[in-house]
């Protein structure tokens, strides 16, 4: 990933971790708790690409394992929130296309059906029996409406942060890094050059020259 795709991407997750923690975690909502990091991850994978994706979800998963209160297997959620992006991502839409409000929702959807389902296989595979206790398909539906509804305040923020500043640190990269104005007066000259001089200015620089001993 380049360096400014990371940085915006370490701010984007690190915030998503402290509210997440410290907010949606402690509002005691029946079943799962809205995954505001997994929403920060698809917005991420929707303007990044699946790399970008992949790399964002390993990232914030791995936030996830290792902020307290965690009570399981630290790289569980990394694996899932990593599959999670590169699947978003391969779902980008091609340049100069926007993608629509409504298949952006869908994404998250399926994002949120599918990384619960993941994340109690994983546990299952490593002995972790919660999901069969409180319930597989509660957890599911839960996580599914939650993530839907918190879904339209965050995705399109950060796909349109991730644009912007984009688009910022590439219209940078054109202009002189030195800042010397090299740039600004070579593309004077060249206009300067391009542009024609007019014939009655010429036959009266001629005719100067001409009547010079």
């Amino acid at each position: 990933m380049r360096p400014n795709r990371i940085l915006l991407s370490a701010v984007l997750l690190l915030l998503g971790l402290v509210v997440q923690v410290s907010v949606l975690g402690r509002l005691q909502l029946p079943g799962a708790t809205p995954d505001l990091l997994m929403l920060v991850v698809v917005g991420l994978a929707l303007v990044y690409g699946p790399t970008g994706g992949c790399l964002a979800g390993f990232a914030a998963g791995l936030l996830t394992d290792v902020a307290p209160p965690s009570d399981h297997a630290i790289g569980r959620y990394a694996l899932v929130l990593c599959l999670v992006g590169y699947a978003a991502g391969l779902l980008r839409p091609e340049a100069g296309r926007q993608r629509s409000a409504l298949s952006a929702l869908m994404v998250v959807a399926v994002a949120a059906v599918v990384s619960t389902g993941l994340y109690a296989s994983v546990g299952a595979l490593v002995g972790d029996t919660a999901a069969r206790h409180v319930g597989l398909a509660g957890l599911v539906f839960s996580a599914l409406l939650y993530d839907v509804l918190l879904a339209p305040f965050v995705v399109p923020a950060v796909m349109l942060l991730a644009r912007r500043f984009e688009r910022g640190v590439s219209g940078a990269e054109t202009e002189d890094p030195g800042g010397s104005g090299l740039g600004s007066l070579a593309r004077y000259k060249t206009t300067r050059e391009s542009s024609p001089m007019p014939t009655s200015q010429r036959k009266k620089r001629s005719l100067g020259l001409a009547r010079r001993p």
